[in-house]
């Protein structure tokens, strides 16, 4: 009974309304709406994996996970087996059922990683056969089909025989006696045809009359010559109708004898509509999978912006204000949660909210809270919420919260008993020995509002004190609301208790509905009785009477309150500073990987142009040694094999010049020979422009010149070269440089291509060309657009040296020349 008023006091079946709106088919909505929290861990875990495997299909599939076609076949199956013909639309429920049900086994069957759907879909039969013969006869309205049976179809063209005889007749008639007539148009009264004859003139069609209108002018006459042929149709009518019946009948013994595979398969869809709801609605939600915790490892509760359902429903569809989210973190070792603050802060919807997401859990839905969303599996969820006062009972507020308290520690002393049973029934555990006092908690959430009121507020405090030490020996944790100052104490007391407060604002004398833990709710009486205009005098009384020493505790407690705000708002600001250096160290990371990738892409460039040229070279080796081979061996020919490789290796091999080792240059204080006097001396003036310094050998001073001295090691002076103002010499003539060779390697024709595909081949010709050091570029005179182009993509270009327009004999100003770094 206790639990029953749990799920009333948590408005769970609010919550499960909610759900029904989520299901696909009339079966699902009504177990939505008739949904209880199972027993059993396990059957919570099989229940949360249903969940979370169909969640993850509706996120891969567009499209295809549907419910269409399926029915509640539920009467119509229990019909079928006490003999009872089905009708039309009965068997062709049953058929969509069938096909709809295999459908969604298909989609399951082609899916990876539902193992518990495939388990669920793996042993229904969806009998194809019966199915199809369902549609083969029953027609889309529900009617029994001409191919069901050769008979019927005999029976239904007499019968159509017969129709179109007496509408030709009764066509006859109203042609011949239209003025008769009312409105010259074929009816029927009954199963009878008829036509509507004026009532003066009714001797001019004999026949019967069926009918009349209400006015009495008009009479409905049934020709006396189709009444024969009317009753021949009617005949056959009753004779297609006894044959529809026994094509039903069939199709009715045939879903009978398969009654209970197709109960089976009603229930599988049942199951799979309501794990789609839950998957559904967990989405809205945007809740997010539980797990269950073990109690025994030492693990914490963890909900962190866990927010109320119902509320968020009623934001969304009756624009109610928007939720004020919660965060409950509670520590294995703590088994009571004492709650304190102002009336109107949100404790009760603290409790309810805890309260709902852990029957939320057990069920297998998704809970609204941030990941991880981690709690215990509780066995039961107990709750006294509310005024419990009745005056039919005469129950006031302390005797109704007494009594429901009552059946809550019954009902925890009945599962401890339950669980001793189970575990004395064991077989080698009963060979442990057991402290018979100690207590035992039983896997139990407690849920108590305002513990302890409604009487004196003394004996109430005791008794509120009490009754948690009590619950927290006997049940797993316990969360309390209250405004006794005395509860707040017992955390410094037993390290089982907690305390947790809603927030106030003092300012604008309004809760915030944030819960705070570790902080107690301070009392705001006398500030909003003073904000509110109560005397001053009244005020400053009723702080005399409540003491210095309550002053002080508020005070400490608005002191921790305005710390725990400045740490929140370091910690936004610390949030916001790491947020923003993860995103420069991603952009640095970027960038460093570009410019890697880049250098990359250089590197094998370079390395396909000297790969390209050593080919080249090793081609025009081979060429000369052929040509070798192939003349007269001769010297001469020797000669020009000879000069050609030199030319080659010139082109190819580019000589790198000596470095010169750096002369002698003597300094103040460095010993130098004198090789003319045969003395070592030492240097005291450095060397002037003339190139004379000053030495020291032994007693004796002297200019010398650099070319008379050298070290120690036998290394000449570097002489300074004087500059002459005067005039300069003319340059020494040099041998002409080396013209570059042009080959294929190093020649690219852009005759005909636009300036930007051209840019693309250039790019792709001067990192073949770069061994070369020369590239000949053909674009031909025309406009002289493509050869602007080229030479504007030359400038910019940094591997290109220079460049010109090649000599008349090469092409002239067709042709550019360009000479790479």
């Amino acid at each position: 009974m206790i639990q029953s008023e749990t799920l009333e006091l948590l408005e769970w079946q609010r919550l499960c309304q909610h759900l029904a709106t989520f299901a696909a088919t009339k079966l699902g909505a009504i177990a939505s709406r008739h949904l209880h929290p199972p027993a059993t861990l396990a059957e919570s875990l099989h229940l949360l994996a249903q969940t979370k495997e169909v969640y993850q299909l509706e996120c891969q599939l567009t499209s295809g996970w549907t419910f269409e076609g399926i029915q509640d076949i539920g009467d119509a199956l229990e019909r079928a087996e006490r003999q009872g013909i089905l009708s039309g639309e009965d068997l062709l429920a049953i058929a969509t059922t069938l096909a709809g049900v295999r459908r969604l086994r298909r989609l399951i069957d082609d899916q990876e990683d539902i193992p518990v759907l495939n388990q669920l879909v793996a042993d229904i039969r969806t009998y194809p056969e019966l199915e199809q013969e369902i549609h083969r006869c029953i027609d889309e309205r529900g009617d029994v089909t001409d191919r069901a049976s050769p008979k019927l179809a005999e029976i239904r063209q007499h019968s159509k025989s017969l129709r179109d005889r007496i509408y030709q007749t009764l066509q006859n008639i109203v042609q011949r006696q239209g003025g008769a007539l009312q409105q010259p148009l074929i009816t029927q009264r009954g199963d009878r045809f008829v036509l509507p004859v004026k009532a003066p003139q009714k001797d001019s069609v004999s026949g019967i009359v069926h009918d009349a209108s209400s006015t009495g002018a008009t009479l409905y006459i049934e020709p006396h010559a189709i009444v024969g042929l009317g009753n021949q149709l009617k005949t056959y009518q009753r004779r297609e109708q006894a044959e529809a019946e026994a094509v039903r009948r069939a199709l009715t013994e045939q879903v009978a004898a398969v009654k209970p595979d197709l109960e089976e398969v009603l229930a599988v869809a049942t199951r799979l509509d309501l794990a789609t709801a839950k998957a559904r609605y967990s989405l809205w939600l945007q809740a997010n999978p539980p797990r269950f915790i073990d109690p025994n490892q030492r693990e914490s509760i963890t909900l962190r912006q866990l927010r109320h359902p119902l509320l968020v429903w009623q934001h969304q569809h009756e624009e109610d204000a928007p939720v004020v989210p919660i965060t409950i973190q509670i520590q294995p070792q703590i088994k009571v949660v004492a709650i304190t603050g102002p009336n109107t802060g949100g404790k009760t919807v603290t409790l309810k909210t805890l309260g709902l997401a852990a029957l939320m859990a057990k069920v297998g839905l998704f809970v609204p809270a941030k990941e991880p969303v981690e709690l215990p599996w509780f066995e039961q969820i107990l709750a006294d919420i509310g005024d419990e006062q009745s005056l039919e009972q005469s129950l006031s507020t302390f005797s109704g919260h007494i009594r429901r308290i009552s059946r809550i520690l019954d009902e925890l002393a009945n599962c401890r008993d339950v669980a001793c049973n189970v575990s004395t029934d064991g077989g080698e555990d009963d060979l442990a020995p057991r402290e018979p006092d100690t207590p035992h908690p039983t896997s139990a959430l407690v849920l108590l509002d305002e513990i302890g009121a409604g009487t004196d507020p003394a004996e109430g405090s005791a008794l509120a004190i009490a009754l948690l030490k009590y619950l927290a020996d006997h049940a797993q944790l316990t969360v309390a609301t209250t405004h006794y100052g005395e509860l707040k104490a017992l955390k410094y007391q037993d390290e089982r208790f907690e305390n947790a407060s809603v927030e106030f604002n003092d300012v604008t004398l309004s809760p915030t509905y944030r819960l705070l833990w570790g902080i107690p709710g301070r009392s705001n009486a006398l500030t909003i009785a003073q904000r509110l205009g109560l005397k001053s005098d009244v005020v400053s009384l009723a702080q005399t009477l409540v003491g210095s020493s309550s002053e002080e505790v508020n005070q400490v407690i608005s002191g921790l309150e305005a710390q725990r705000r400045d740490q929140e708002t370091k910690a936004k600001e610390a949030n916001q500073l790491l947020q923003q250096t993860e995103r420069l160290h991603q952009e640095v990371s970027s960038k460093a990987k570009l410019l890697q990738e880049r250098e990359r892409e250089l590197k094998l460039s370079q390395e396909q142009a000297v790969q390209d040229a050593i080919a080249q070279a090793k081609a025009e080796i081979a060429q000369v040694i052929r040509k070798l081979q192939q003349g007269p061996q001769i010297a001469q020919n020797a000669q020009k094999a000879t000069d050609a490789l030199k030319e080659i290796e010139q082109r190819h091999i580019p000589k790198t010049p000596a470095k010169a080792k750096p002369a002698f240059q003597p300094k103040v204080g460095d010993r130098i020979r004198i090789p003319r006097l045969n003395q070592t001396a030492e240097v005291l003036t450095p060397a002037d422009e003339d190139g004379d310094l000053t030495v020291r050998f032994g007693l004796m001073k002297m200019t010398v010149s650099l070319a008379d001295i050298e070290s120690l090691e036998g290394e000449k002076a570097q002489i300074p070269v004087k500059s002459k103002p005067a005039s300069t010499p003319a340059p020494a003539p040099s041998s002409p440089p080396t013209p570059p060779i042009r080959t294929e390697k190093n020649t690219i024709d852009l005759r005909g291509s636009r300036i930007a595909d051209a840019e693309v081949e250039l790019e792709q010709a001067i990192s073949k060309a770069i061994a070369a050091g020369v590239l000949w570029i053909i674009h031909g005179k025309g406009t002289g657009k493509l050869r602007a182009g080229v030479h504007e993509f030359l400038e910019r270009h940094p591997l290109v040296d220079r460049f010109e327009l090649a000599k008349q004999a090469e092409g002239g100003s067709g042709v550019t020349v360009a000479y790479l770094k």
